[in-house]
């Protein structure tokens, strides 16, 4: 009988294989993922990785400020121009909109007009600290294409640092500091990216290059996205394979470019000079017009397309994956480990598509003990996932430790598998051989080592001698002499 049922798993993997033949011979080449592009030899299909269009991510952020009253306007305060720091006469307001500046201002899409920013109180408690930290969250992990770039009203700070998260908030790391002096502020020699190669491009840098006061041209601050790029795929990014191929091969070099968030923290506002004047402390604050975050919703390579739903970015998952970054194979689609998509081997990448489970094909051979089967690749062999009824084995065709075969039923009976119930005291173990009979300790016998051999009785922990003491005429143990 386990011979024909074995014979019928065999067909039930040939079912397997010919219903796979739809996917591509060559595993996981992007078939899903082509687009016509026109050549010197005409239209043909261009095979690429998977992952969707680079945009403009601000448009899907949330922004949270720290301390969460930071914002001016609420009371009504004067500051100074920046043009003229001693031309104080100039007001934020909250409760009038020509006056007011809230954080939505960092981003309004009004021609990115630099008349409409966001400004915090001035350092009006000075020498205390004007720490503010600006959060950005997406609640989507998304990869980085470009340039961070920050447009400040105010100067750009004298220290800044820039910080990224890849778990929603819940862990921080440092993305890059700025100061007008870097070894004064953070302890490190300052450096520029120009300074950085293939070998240190995860550094994490100090810069001086955008942290000067009130100079002309002095309120962008760049985070360079690009110029990493371009150890790997030229100064011109043409050799984009090159930074593909590095992407996948490189330790950590993805996650590098990848963030679910980002925090700017404002720790000195720009002073234009060594001391703070603290005669006229309404000349520092910060304000900020615009902040650019370009990317792509990371999706493993699995999706050409995220979509917006019910406010959040979810990725379009093709391979037969599915989840918010296509980070887990679809129901019935576990054949074998979820793995992300490759750029390997250049150009057309491997897509390491999410292949059928052996049950989701026809019921899966496990003697009515499981209705699940994995591939294990491996051992290129299919086995039977989470058998019951105490069974195990490739296809829960034997007993689990501590039970035996039924021989009276048959293979599929949910009774197949008895339990050993050897005596804890008198067995050696809980296992019986196939035919029920435990390991007996000294002096134990039975089927179960619950009874004494002759010359031995039954004491709290088992079987023990019947020692005669001839002196005292007594027997120890409990037994008669």
């Amino acid at each position: 009988m386990y011979l024909s049922r074995f014979l019928s798993l065999h067909a039930l993997w040939v079912t397997v294989s010919s219903v796979m033949q739809h996917y591509p011979s060559v595993w996981g080449h992007y078939d899903v993922c082509k687009t016509q592009i026109y050549t010197e030899e005409g239209k043909v299909w261009d095979y690429m990785a998977c992952q969707p269009e680079a945009r403009d991510m601000i448009k899907y952020v949330k922004v949270t400020l720290d301390p969460p009253d930071i914002t001016c306007g609420d009371p009504p305060e004067t500051y100074c121009a920046m043009g003229n720091p001693y031309m104080c006469n100039n007001e934020c307001d909250a409760s009038t909109q020509e006056l007011a500046h809230p954080p939505e201002l960092m981003f309004d899409l009004e021609g990115r007009h630099p008349s409409t920013f966001w400004q915090s109180t001035t350092w009006k408690d000075y020498p205390k600290p004007l720490h503010v930290n600006i959060t950005l969250s997406w609640n989507k992990t998304i990869e980085l294409t470009d340039n961070i770039v920050i447009t400040f009203e105010s100067g750009r700070p004298d220290q800044m640092i820039l910080e990224k998260s890849l778990d929603y908030g819940r862990t921080w790391q440092p993305y890059q500091y700025y100061a007008t002096d870097c070894l004064d502020a953070f302890h490190m020699d300052p450096k520029s990216v120009r300074d950085l190669s293939q070998h240190t491009v995860l550094e994490i840098i100090c810069t001086e290059e955008y942290s000067t006061g009130y100079m002309t041209n002095s309120k962008i601050i760049h985070f360079e996205i690009k110029d990493r790029f371009a150890f790997f795929a030229g100064p011109r990014l043409h050799n984009m394979a090159s930074l593909y191929g590095q992407l996948d091969t490189t330790k950590k070099l993805r996650d590098f470019f990848t963030i679910t968030d980002l925090r700017i923290r404002l720790l000195r506002p720009a002073t234009g000079e060594i001391y703070v004047d603290e005669q006229h402390l309404a000349r520092y604050f910060y304000a900020i017009s615009d902040i650019r975050v370009y990317g792509r919703c990371k999706c493993n390579l699995h999706a050409t397309g995220c979509k917006e739903e019910n406010k959040r970015l979810l990725c379009e998952c093709e391979h037969n994956t599915t989840g918010p970054d296509c980070g887990k194979c679809k129901k019935n689609y576990q054949g074998r480990p979820w793995s992300p998509g490759s750029y390997l081997p250049i150009p057309k990448g491997t897509a390491n598509i999410c292949i059928p489970s052996i049950s989701s094909i026809g019921n899966c051979e496990c003697f009515g003990h499981s209705n699940r089967c994995s591939y294990i690749e491996l051992l290129n062999t299919v086995i039977c996932v989470s058998c019951k009824h105490n069974t195990r084995g490739q296809h829960c065709e034997l007993c689990r430790l501590g039970y035996f075969r039924n021989t009276s039923a048959e293979l599929d009976d949910e009774n197949v598998c008895i339990d050993c119930y050897c005596n804890p005291f008198g067995s050696v173990h809980d296992r019986c051989n196939d035919r029920g009979f435990c390991e007996c300790k000294e002096g134990t016998s039975g089927p179960k080592c619950d009874k004494c051999l002759p010359g031995y009785i039954w004491h709290s922990l088992g079987c023990q001698p019947n020692v005669c003491d001839n002196e005292l005429l007594h027997c120890q143990n409990g037994g008669t002499c």
